[in-house]
């Protein structure tokens, strides 16, 4: 949807533009037929500063693969470390894409282990707040933070404790109460496929 609204006013400018360089294309067609270009004032091109496909700077890409993790990490400027997370896209029972977890390693002094940033859909319930549980064990809740066009953020601080029972779990649950039926629970499985080894590539990509 970004996407479509930023080419919608492109494209209403070229439509607007259409008629008045057609009509100075045919009152110049003769002219332009009669005298051949300057050899000199044609352009050769330039140089671009990326080659296709290349990294910029901002740039989010994937540095490594663990089980059902991502480690995604934004390309920093030369000389600076990138900032790294792993990530995971969470789907209903049709596959369906409905929601993002992003976990990264803390563990300094007086912080916790870890934190995540969790985007769930706009239509939670933000009162319920955000659940979840490993293994099918203590539902906990967090609060929202905000809420913006991609959908609503919840930001997560885990213990030690937590992070050993992410490694040493199957699945995780996150459980979203929607508005259109707050006597309801939506409950999405994390799988904790490969989080003890993206967790450590994690950390060492952060130190």
């Amino acid at each position: 949807m970004t996407h479509l609204k930023m080419t919608l006013p492109i494209l209403l400018l070229l439509a607007l533009a259409t008629p008045t360089l057609a009509q100075t294309t045919g009152e110049a067609d003769t002219a332009v037929s009669e005298e051949t270009p300057d050899p000199l004032e044609l352009s050769m091109g330039e140089e671009g500063n990326t080659t296709p496909g290349e990294i910029k700077v901002g740039d989010v890409y994937v540095e490594s693969e663990h089980g059902d993790w991502e480690i995604r990490c934004i390309k920093a400027e030369e000389g600076e470390k990138a900032p790294c997370q792993l990530y995971q896209l969470l789907k209903d029972s049709n596959g369906n894409p409905v929601a993002e977890i992003n976990i990264f390693p803390l563990g300094g002094e007086g912080q916790p282990a870890a934190g995540a940033t969790v985007i769930t859909p706009l239509e939670s319930l933000l009162t319920a707040q955000l659940g979840m549980s490993v293994d099918g064990g203590a539902v906990k809740k967090y609060p929202y933070s905000w809420c913006s066009q991609i959908g609503c953020f919840s930001r997560i601080g885990f213990s030690a404790a937590e992070v050993a029972a992410f490694k040493n779990g199957i699945n995780a649950s996150l459980i979203i109460v929607p508005v259109a039926a707050a006597d309801q629970k939506v409950s999405l499985t994390v799988s904790l496929k490969g989080f003890t080894a993206g967790f450590k590539a994690a950390t060492e990509l952060a130190h």
